[in-house]
């Protein structure tokens, strides 16, 4: 009887064919094994050897360390796609040096730059809930400086570090 852990959907692609075929294999039996930890993070792993070269096996990975509630591997994984999107967009790999000049980051329809700002959004995000509270609002602004109309939505996790900052001060 066929269901959707069958071997079809095992072979399903959704990179268009950017990924390793066994690289995406690994993600989706990430996906299928995912309550059991151990499982799901050695598929992950696997695509990772298999393509260390694309973001998208480093995206799984974070998304599974976040949503699992493990924040500082989230953080350390957040920071390597980060790195990733700034090769990709050709611009400097250490967040504190890129300008806004260098990139279309206000703009919807440039993805890489749109991507990079997300990585960049959860990256302070994951500063923030891990009490790095320096750290994650000199991203925020950096996210401001990059896109001064705050597409990205930026300034509502601002605002939320400043009113915790006011309230340690009580």
């Amino acid at each position: 009887m066929n269901n959707i852990w069958d071997d079809e959907w095992l072979k399903r692609r959704y990179y268009e064919g950017l990924l390793p075929e066994a690289a995406e294999r690994h993600l989706h039996l990430a996906a299928r094994s995912y309550a059991d930890e151990v499982c799901a993070e050695d598929h992950l792993m696997d695509a990772i050897a298999i393509a260390p070269e694309h973001m998208v096996v480093y995206l799984g990975l974070y998304k599974f360390y976040f949503y699992k509630g493990r924040l500082r591997e989230a953080l350390a994984t957040a920071r390597i796609c980060l790195q990733l999107s700034a090769t990709e967009l050709g611009i400097d790999r250490d967040w504190r040096k890129v300008r806004r000049r260098q990139a279309e980051f206000g703009n919807f329809d440039a993805p890489r730059a749109r991507f990079y700002m997300f990585v960049l959004k959860a990256y302070g995000y994951l500063h923030l809930r891990l009490g790095y509270l320096a750290t994650g609002r000199k991203i925020m602004d950096k996210l401001i400086e990059l896109d001064p109309t705050d597409k990205i939505q930026a300034r509502v996790l601002l605002e939320v570090l400043l009113k915790k900052e006011e309230g340690e001060d009580e």
